[in-house]
């Protein structure tokens, strides 16, 4: 048998196992030249196996040489990279993400070895498994009622929720290609499947003015007004300060958001750099916020010492942020005194469907709601009333006859 060319790697048979065992020499991400294992079950695997790392070797591109876990590399994805890159909410979110899903489900697998048929079999796995169950709640309960009991509910993730979990995944395999921790991403070449988007119900012309007149004699009026009429986000509409507000040129600057973050109210920038937008005030919002100015000026005074000057046009009663989820004690009475069943955001929904159906130019629609892309502003939101389908399709009968 020929003597094997230097650097030509090395394949033997192992003893005892119906495995083939090959090794070679590389240049690893840590910048140095090492012997690297691989295995197959023929020969003529492990040697394509070989002549991958040797080609790879030859562009240039390092072989990975950590065997970290992937539990210990998303948590120091977390602490390095998107904490210091990403805001705070962000964070919060891929932790939660990283923490209920990724690794429990992919943490003991080795990053430089994660297939993507882990990823393929772990998504189907998450997109199936019962909520009520996953966490024990069920079995816990006095009279269990669902997998507990043997007979499932059905509480699924939604497919955006998986679309999501996915995305993260994503984003931390990417940082470790960038890292040159791993060659390729294999989470890119798992599809998954495309959510269902939902832009709420959203309001009538005539509902909306009736919600309007019905909460004309509530403190946070103002509020709704400036929700329907320019369609800005809840965050939002907390964070605006009198200072972003001019009543004489008639002009809002959105420029902040109001969010909690791991435990603490925190103020900051836009959901998007989109996001930031300065807006003409129509006469209807301009009528609001000068009625709302005057209220809260009585409420500093009825205050007095207790007041916390913070410059937000929407505060407590004693100046402090709203709570964003203490908004529900205000909005749910609203809503049920008027028989509706929709959520706070939709009335953001209501204003860009109606601004819509007003035929207001897409990108002027975009603008005004401060979305990332005019396909979210069509996709998500584009969708006729029952009343401008029918005038269509009318058009379209009288054309025929």
């Amino acid at each position: 048998m020929a003597k094997r060319a230097n650097g030509e790697g090395s394949i033997i048979r192992m003893k005892g196992r119906d495995l083939f065992h090959g090794r070679v020499y590389v240049t690893t991400t840590s910048g140095q030249i090492k012997r690297v294992s691989v295995y197959g079950k023929t020969r003529d695997e492990v040697r394509e196996k070989i002549t991958a790392l040797q080609a790879q070797d030859n562009q240039g591109i390092p072989t990975p040489d950590t065997n970290v876990k992937m539990a210990e590399y998303l948590m120091y994805w977390l602490a390095t990279v998107v904490k210091e890159n990403r805001r705070p909410k962000t964070h919060q979110g891929y932790e939660s993400v990283v923490r209920v899903h990724l690794i429990p489900g992919l943490g003991t697998k080795k990053l430089r070895t994660l297939r993507a048929a882990d990823v393929r079999t772990w998504l189907v796995r998450v997109a199936n498994a019962c909520q009520c169950c996953k966490s024990g709640r069920d079995a816990a309960r006095q009279k269990p009622k669902c997998c507990a009991a043997g007979e499932c509910c059905g509480t699924k993730l939604s497919r955006r929720m998986v679309q999501s979990i996915h995305a993260v995944l994503r984003n931390a395999l990417e940082s470790a290609v960038r890292e040159e921790l791993i060659v390729r991403n294999v989470a890119k070449l798992v599809q998954v499947p495309s959510p269902d988007y939902s832009a709420g119900q959203g309001l009538t012309v005539p509902q909306a003015r009736l919600l309007l007149k019905a909460a004309s004699a509530d403190r946070l009026h103002a509020l709704y007004v400036l929700a329907l009429a320019m369609g800005l986000r809840r965050g939002e509409l907390l964070g605006l300060h009198w200072a972003a507000v001019d009543l004489e040129r008639g002009t809002l600057i959105v420029s902040s958001n109001l969010q909690r973050v791991d435990g603490t109210l925190q103020l900051g920038p836009t959901k998007t750099a989109s996001s930031l937008r300065t807006l003409p005030l129509p006469a209807v919002v301009l009528e609001a916020l000068r009625a709302h100015r005057e209220r809260q000026a009585q409420e500093r005074v009825a205050a007095g010492e207790r007041w916390t000057e913070t410059g937000l046009v929407f505060t407590s009663r004693v100046g402090t942020p709203i709570e964003p989820d203490n908004l529900r004690r205000s909005w749910y009475p609203l809503r049920d005194r008027l028989g509706l069943t929709l959520r706070f955001h939709d009335l953001r929904h209501t204003c860009v469907t109606l601004l819509l159906d007003l035929r207001v130019p897409p990108h002027i629609v975009r603008q005004i709601a401060g979305h990332s892309d005019i396909g979210v502003t069509m996709k998500v939101y584009a969708h006729a009333s029952l009343d401008e389908q029918r005038k269509a399709l009318g058009s379209l009968s009288d054309k025929l006859t």
